[in-house]
């Protein structure tokens, strides 16, 4: 792909990427495969939040989002809250920078448009400002593209989402109900389109041969602790988070099942400790997934899965695996539903392990049924994500680079 004066076009990838989170770095290899396949001449780089990751696994330059390297530590010397605020007057300048460089930023996927975990306005929120902000001013278009969003309560991070979307030069969500999140909080989204996650134009192994005895069952874990409205009683949620899951563990092995625990993130290795502490067992092994790709190999291995995370979810539905969802946001429902297995989500933040064994031991009932099912899905979703593509092709192209739409 080159521009008009036959230069080649040159694209940004801009996100929370190569900071340890599966999915991020998933829906990054996801684009990034489109971009080769279809776009072969496009410059690419990324400004991330692990940009020594990002180069030595894909293969492309990049930059630090912040310039404060400890952004995301708790700051509570006086020198490092100074820091923190000297990076955010830098950052504005490094962004606009960087953005300048471009004839598009392109931000791959993730849940950038919501605060169904943790999260402070001037951390993410602000950075995605900077860029749509710095994108609007400078000419180059700015992409938001199968995002994940959420209606947000807390007044500055809604404030920082909303003008990030209607800065945007592009929008597409991964679920009609991100959409309808932005239109309430005030965004028009007329124009905008909803596709699936780009994690599923993902390749997949393919899903193990169910046998007539049980086989194994992959648990994905997550260090939670509910979201920006749980602060209060996050030790709780976590605590009961935690027991749930170890009990119906530990009722696994008891009948003999192999389980086989997976993490989605570098924080959810403690959740891991804490699981093979409490039930010590050679059934019950841990794995260290590096890539989504690492993921799906395992969980095209197992019989059942039963996971909390949005990307491990997408993970065993790629794959046909049927899926028990803990459910920590309405998005998790909304996947689930939309793959035909709506009827196995458990609450994340209410985990009965009464129920929860209830809901599995149905799902396996069901199993061959509802592998079918997601052999459906994957099929549609992967047309879908094909349309996805052409947009995103069109928005690329050398005639609409650097021309922003109309302020909103």
């Amino acid at each position: 792909m080159t521009s008009a004066d036959g230069t080649p076009v040159r694209v940004g990838l801009f996100g929370l990427l190569g900071s340890g989170n599966l999915g991020n770095d998933g829906s990054l290899e996801a684009l990034l495969g489109y971009l080769r396949a279809e776009h072969p001449g496009a410059v690419v780089d990324a400004l991330c939040g692990g940009p020594e990751t990002v180069t030595a696994r894909f293969g492309i330059p990049a930059t630090r989002l912040h310039w404060n390297r400890a952004e995301y530590r708790t700051a509570s010397r006086a020198g490092a809250i100074a820091a923190k605020g000297l990076g955010k007057l830098v950052d504005v300048f490094r962004t606009a920078a960087w953005v300048r460089r471009h004839d598009v930023v392109i931000v791959p996927g993730m849940g950038v448009l919501e605060a169904t975990l943790p999260l402070r306005p001037w951390g993410f929120p602000y950075a995605l400002f900077l860029l749509c902000a710095s994108g609007r001013l400078l000419g180059t278009r700015v992409a938001l593209v199968s995002v994940g969003a959420a209606e947000i309560g807390d007044r500055p991070t809604r404030a920082l989402v909303r003008w990030s979307a209607r800065l945007a030069a592009y929008r597409s969500y991964r679920d009609a109900q991100s959409r309808a999140a932005m239109r309430a909080m005030g965004v028009d989204t007329a124009r905008d389109e909803v596709y699936p996650d780009l994690a599923f134009a993902l390749p997949a192994p393919p899903a193990r041969t169910p046998s007539d005895s049980p086989g194994p069952v992959c648990v994905g874990v997550m260090d939670f602790y509910g979201g920006n409205d749980d602060r209060a009683r996050a030790e709780e949620i976590h605590r009961r988070y935690l027991d749930g899951t170890i009990t119906f563990v530990r009722t696994l092995v008891a009948e003999g099942r192999p389980v086989r625990l997976l993490t989605g993130d570098r924080c959810d290795r403690s959740v891991v400790d804490a699981i093979l502490d409490a039930v010590d067992s050679p059934l019950v092994t841990a794995a260290e997934p590096a890539s989504l790709a690492d993921l799906m190999n395992e969980m095209a291995a197992a019989d059942t899965v039963v996971a909390v995370r949005y990307h491990n979810l997408i993970c065993a539905l790629k794959t046909g695996t049927p899926v028990l969802a803990l459910c920590y946001a309405a998005k998790s429902d909304a996947l689930m539903d939309r793959m035909g297995l709506g009827a196995y989500c458990h609450p994340a933040r209410e985990v009965d392990a009464d129920r929860l064994l209830e809901q599995f031991r149905d799902l396996e009932k069901h199993a061959a049924e509802l592998r079918r099912t997601l052999s459906e899905r994957n099929r549609a979703a992967a047309q879908q994500l094909a349309h996805q593509f052409t947009a995103l092709t069109t928005f690329l192209s050398p005639a609409n680079a650097r021309t922003p739409r109309k302020a909103p």
